[in-house]
């Protein structure tokens, strides 16, 4: 299993990035697909997942502002990230779960996203 993340960066506050994550050695039509977060000395967060049928669901703290999509011919997730602020600054993860999202298996090694005042 592979998931490479990639599109971090530094951005000002209410700008916006693209996260993307590409997966390799899975059956990506029948995983549900996660971000995560981790913030120095926090713990590692959910921000949203997308279920095999392309559910989505989010966090309480990015809805509204961040969209979770996949492309099933691609095997890549992303994560589009709107109005960023700066408490959004964190290494984000990809994930690979069963099909509801109720069980991750393996996490990407992560995109660093900055979002400066």
């Amino acid at each position: 299993v592979q998931l490479v993340e990639s599109g971090g960066g530094l951005v000002q506050a209410g700008g916006s990035l693209r996260l993307s994550c590409k997966a390799s050695g899975i059956a990506f039509i029948f995983n549900a697909m996660a971000w995560y977060r981790q913030a120095p000395g926090k713990e590692r967060e959910l921000v949203a997942f997308i279920t095999n049928v392309g559910t989505a669901n989010y966090a309480d703290f990015v809805k509204g502002r961040f969209t979770i999509s996949r492309d099933y011919a691609k095997n890549t997730v992303y994560l589009q990230m709107n109005s960023l602020k700066p408490e959004d600054t964190a290494v984000y993860s990809c994930a690979n779960g069963g099909p509801d999202g109720s069980t991750w298996y393996t996490w990407g090694q992560g995109t660093q996203v900055t979002v400066s005042s």
